[in-house]
């Protein structure tokens, strides 16, 4: 039996369409974070959250903040994370990133993307929808030094771009069904409404 991988939690943005701190927004009884954090949890071997020291503590995980200044995306926490997980986890070659804002992943998605793996230097994406979603990924740990060296131009922010330069395997999630609804599985909440949304299905699935 394989060991889990280990989990980074991104919750680095600025959250500009919702007003404040997304992750802090209440989504049922609890946070949206609290949210992905019991949902990511069971899955991995370990479990750190890329954020500012500044809020994020109070959620009882190691935090992991940006090491390259300026808010530079996802990438940055990406990195921020590899660096760390080769330091905590060392036998690891790949780390699992998920995204603050999407409370509804799957509960099998480290497995199942780890189902895909082939060899240490691929990078595996969830898709669903014909959309892929580079936040929701197994990353390599080998690849750390070409993404910093990618970050040091301050154009390359994309992920979209990075992965260009890597060999990435998308894969395929169907929707999440409740006895009335459906949602897609990494539907994210960047806004208000996109909150009422989630609010709506979760109340579907009680």
């Amino acid at each position: 039996m394989h060991k889990n991988l280990p989990g980074l939690i991104l919750a680095g943005g600025l959250s500009r369409r919702m007003g404040s701190n997304k992750a802090l927004k209440q989504l049922g009884d609890s946070p949206l974070l609290s949210h992905v954090i019991e949902r990511i949890r069971p899955q991995v071997s370990y479990l750190a959250l890329n954020a500012p020291h500044d809020w994020a503590d109070e959620f009882g995980l190691p935090v992991v903040p940006d090491t390259k200044l300026g808010h530079a995306g996802p990438l940055a926490g990406i990195l921020a994370g590899l660096r760390h997980m080769a330091s905590v986890a060392p036998d690891a070659s790949h780390m699992l990133t998920v995204p603050a804002d999407s409370p509804f992943f799957p509960d099998t998605l480290e497995a199942q993307l780890r189902s895909y793996m082939t060899d240490d230097s691929t990078v595996i994406i969830a898709a669903s929808a014909g959309q892929v979603h580079p936040v929701f990924g197994l990353w390599p740990v080998a690849i750390a030094d070409d993404l910093e060296q990618w970050l040091a131009v301050d154009e390359n922010r994309r992920i979209r771009n990075f992965l260009g330069r890597h060999s990435t395997l998308g894969i395929s999630f169907p929707k999440i069904e409740s006895a009335t609804s459906s949602i897609d599985p990494f539907f994210n909440i960047n806004t208000p409404d996109e909150l009422s949304i989630a609010q709506a299905f979760l109340d579907t699935l009680d």
